[in-house]
């Protein structure tokens, strides 16, 4: 089973915000749907701005706090390097 770790963004240079699924669609959805309270829906977090794809859950949980570790610069440069345009990436996974 593949796992995602992913990065949603309130807009450019915005909130940031980054999980971990197996269901990269469902889950990006449940976020823009405002179907569970918490941060994104308190932060307005929809965006799907950058995503990694891992063979298994322990190197993706691995990977998310790696990424939640980094400096602010680093997940912007991250962000930059493969989305410039901070492009919304949900309707190029559905």
């Amino acid at each position: 089973m593949d796992y995602y770790v992913y990065m949603l963004a309130s807009k450019r240079n915005g909130t940031l915000y980054i999980g971990v699924t197996n269901d990269l669609v469902r889950r990006v959805s449940e976020h823009k749907q405002d179907l569970n309270e918490g941060f994104t829906k308190k932060y307005g977090v929809h965006l799907l701005v950058h995503f990694e794809e891992c063979n298994d859950v322990a190197t993706a949980i691995e990977r998310e706090k790696q990424l939640k570790s980094w400096h602010r610069a680093w997940k912007i440069r991250l962000i930059e390097e493969t989305n410039p345009q901070w492009r919304d990436l949900y309707e190029e996974i559905l």
